[in-house]
């Protein structure tokens, strides 16, 4: 369906674009680790060059995460090179990552074409895992820019809730009420109820928290 926001839980849909790093199919190019990605409005413009930055000076981080990042805007390709060059050349921040050239199609499927706010894509974020399937979807407005130290929050955090099988409370590693704990699905029954009030720090049998090994 045209303009359609796929879900979380849902497949990643198969994409056949051409980046700076030349032709890819999504997500198949990078079955086995995960990625990140964003579109942007457009090249040349002021908010998305701050964010192309701020998302290459993390690039390690996220490498060490086996997660990619993937770049994406209504232009041409020849349009994404000149202004990694200008970067380059005027920042001296080399733009590692690839950049998807859209002629809208990709947009428009991924619902990132929101007519309210022009033509151009708004600031959506994907984060995918290694089987291809959807696990966080972010949408910004034209005018602010994304919080890149969030965005690998979400995947750091999105990797251990899997391995652990356990949540994340607010804020973490931070948060206000348990620190960098995690917390503990609930039981199912009750005598996982009681047993949990013994073998897990708690303020109730639906509220337990432990630190990570």
């Amino acid at each position: 369906m045209e303009n359609r926001i796929p879900l979380i839980g849902e497949a990643m849909p198969e994409l056949k674009v051409v980046t700076t790093r030349g032709e890819k199919t999504i997500p198949n190019d990078y079955a086995g680790q995960w990625f990140v990605l964003f579109s942007h409005p457009a090249d040349f413009t002021p908010v998305c060059t701050t964010e192309f930055v701020a998302f290459q000076k993390r690039y390690d981080k996220f490498k060490e995460l086996n997660c990619e990042l993937i770049g994406m805007s209504i232009d041409q390709v020849f349009a994404h090179i000149k202004w990694e060059q200008w970067i380059e050349e005027n920042l001296d921040v080399e733009i590692q990552f690839p950049i998807i050239a859209d002629d809208g199609t990709v947009g428009k499927q991924l619902g990132m074409i929101h007519p309210g706010k022009g033509s151009n894509t708004v600031r959506a974020v994907f984060i995918v895992d290694p089987n291809g399937m959807i696990r966080a979807i972010l949408y910004y407005p034209q005018e602010l820019g994304r919080n890149m130290d969030e965005v690998l929050r979400m995947v750091k955090a999105l990797q251990i809730s899997e391995k652990n099988g356990v949540a994340m409370p607010a804020n973490w590693p931070e948060n206000e009420i348990i620190g960098d704990s995690v917390i503990v699905p609930p039981a199912s029954d009750v005598e996982n109820a009681k047993k949990r009030l013994t073998e897990y720090d708690n303020f109730d049998w639906w509220f337990c928290h432990k630190k990570l090994d």
